[in-house]
């Protein structure tokens, strides 16, 4: 049984000629003890997925089993399973620290002594602060209170909603740590993010976009499925750079990547001509192949 079964899901919002199609039959399924990782921009349609597999909103079509539970006919059942971090911090701000946890444990009926194993190296990091009100926390502090309050019961299944939008770098990578203890602890996760370098620490990963999963696979099987050759290019006038790369023929397509432009190329083997075409025209430019980003697999399959 598979924690986690994505079938045909489809959801509108809206009335007759002003419906807005979220998702458009999206399916995936979820490993136990992996993570998977829901990878699109806003407006993909991730949160719409998400309140569906955590009952909180009903699909206008297909299925989906949460634990091997239905979502709509057995949501009371699959609500005591599961642990549901969503994009906004949704704890009690004028609640402290302890206050918080100890209320989410009184509603899953247990304590925060009989599940403290679990949280106790999320739990170490916020206790100098247990006695701060929740809303008085930082960004990263915050994400922290949440991922413990959605643990306090040892779910089995573990939904979180862009858990490190807004927070700081250090932050984010410290949270995908604890994402990999609760892996090892058994602990299945589906978790979505709009930064493209989350998804290389998934188990697997589902881009999505406009509502629909352009490709479903592991983190290396994305980018070995690029499958044109690819090159980073700069030189100092980095806007002339990019109108001169779209008048070559041999370009497939062209965009900003940080410090330089990615370049896509049509075929193998015309890397040199393009080198040698640009330095005819701009001296001092750098040119080298690189190895694709999920990015860059991201953007070719929304190109297509």
């Amino acid at each position: 049984m598979k924690p986690i079964v994505v079938q045909d899901i489809a959801k509108r919002y809206g009335k007759k000629k002003e419906t807005v199609e979220a998702l458009k039959g999206i399916s995936f399924e979820v490993e136990q003890g992996a993570i998977f990782g829901l990878i699109g921009s806003d407006g993909a349609g991730k949160t719409s997925l998400f309140r569906i597999l955590t009952t909180l909103l009903l699909p206008d079509g297909g299925n989906a089993w949460v634990d091997g539970l239905d979502t709509v006919k057995d949501f009371k059942a699959i609500r005591k399973r599961i642990g549901y971090m969503p994009g906004r911090f949704s704890l009690y701000p004028d609640l402290s620290v302890e206050e918080n946890l100890a209320f989410f444990a009184t509603i899953f009926n247990t304590t925060i002594r009989q599940n403290y194993s679990l949280v106790k190296g999320i739990y170490e990091q916020i206790a100098p602060f247990k006695n701060r009100r929740a809303g008085k926390l930082s960004g990263g502090m915050k994400q922290k209170l949440a991922l413990c309050c959605a643990l306090i019961h040892r779910p089995s299944v573990l939904f979180l909603d862009e858990p490190t939008t807004g927070v700081d770098a250090v932050s984010r990578r410290e949270f995908w740590e604890m994402l990999k203890d609760l892996k090892n602890e058994g602990i299945s996760i589906l978790a979505s993010t709009p930064y493209m370098d989350e998804a290389s620490l998934c188990d697997r990963v589902a881009l999505i976009q406009e509502g629909k999963i352009l490709s479903t696979d592991t983190p290396a099987g994305v980018i070995s499925a690029f499958g044109k050759p690819l090159l980073a290019v700069k030189s100092p006038r980095m806007l002339h750079l990019l109108n001169m790369l779209r008048s070559f023929d041999m370009v497939a397509d062209v965009y900003p990547f940080g410090e330089y432009h990615h370049v896509v190329m049509k075929r193998e083997g015309e890397e040199k001509m393009l080198e040698a075409g640009l330095k005819e025209i701009e001296k001092d430019i750098t040119i080298m192949p690189v190895v694709p980003h999920i990015e860059d697999c991201f953007m070719a399959l929304m190109k297509n």
